[in-house]
Formats: C-alpha cells, structure tokens, sequence
C-alpha cells in the first residue's frame, strides 16, 4: 500500500488542504480514494459527542497521536443553501471561537481554519469543555486572495 503525504507524522495545515481536502473535493483517482479514506474517514461528527470520536476515527489513524483525529463532515443541507452549519449533539454543541484565520501555501490563500470548543448542555447555558477541534475549509482556488473573506468550497476537514 502507497501512502500519501502527510502519513506516519503530522501533517501541517497546509498538507491537509492542500493535498487531503483538495483530493476528496475533486474526487481524484479511485485508488488514492480508498487510502485517505481509511485515514480521514468521511463521517457526520456532528451525530456523535466528542468523546466517542476515538471509536469512529479512521482505520488506519490509531497509528497517529491518540489525541488527535482527522474527519471529512459532508457539508449541511442549510450551510450549502448560504446558512449557518448547526453544530449540535446529542448532549452539547460545537461554538466557534476568534476570527477564521487565512491557511497560507506559496504566498497565496488555500483555506480557512476555524478553531471551536465544545460546551456540553445547550446555549446559551452550556459548559464549557476541554474539547477542542480545527475546522478546515477549502478555498476555490478562482476566489483565492489574502482576504480571509474568500468563499469556502463543499467540505470542511476537522
């Protein structure tokens, strides 16, 4: 089995949309495919807590930093129509903390990345946790700018 970039250490932000996230979007080649799925399986965290995230990670990911996970969320019916993603589970919800900041490759835009913290219990009365995630969107390349304001394209990586 061939590897992609990025495997067997940690892959920087820039790996993970330049090569990882921009892969999946464009669905590239069937064989390359079924590898990173097995590392960065394509799941709905969204219907899961946090702490049952270790169980549904990748096939191959527990070779990886037990604390850290790397999923493909489908993106939302409403988020795709314009709207707001709705981040809630079963017993709390994901809150996005700070600015989106600007993920860099040769000088120009290739993402966002957005960091959020799960608060157990529902808004605006939750708690918060230790629970922290990196959200990743990709940047079509034809909007690209030094402006973090740029459309994010289809799917977001975590």
């Amino acid at each position: 089995m061939v590897f992609p970039p990025g495997y067997r250490f940690f892959p920087t932000e820039e790996e993970l949309i330049s090569f990882y996230l921009h892969h999946k979007l464009d669905g590239g080649s069937e064989e390359l495919n079924q590898v990173i799925n097995k590392i960065i399986p394509v799941r709905d965290i969204y219907e899961h807590d946090p702490w049952d995230l270790p169980q549904i990670s990748g096939d191959l990911n527990p070779i990886k930093d037990p604390e850290q996970w790397f999923f493909f969320i489908p993106r939302q019916e409403s988020e795709a129509r314009g709207g707001r993603p709705k981040r809630l589970t079963n017993t709390g919800y994901w809150k996005a903390t700070g600015s989106p900041g600007s993920v860099f490759s040769n000088n120009r835009s290739i993402g966002l990345k957005r960091t959020m913290v799960f608060y157990s219990g529902r808004a605006p009365n939750g708690r918060k946790t230790e629970w922290k995630m990196n959200e990743y969107k990709a940047v079509d390349q034809g909007e690209a700018s030094s402006s973090t304001r740029a459309n994010p394209k289809v799917s977001c990586l975590l």
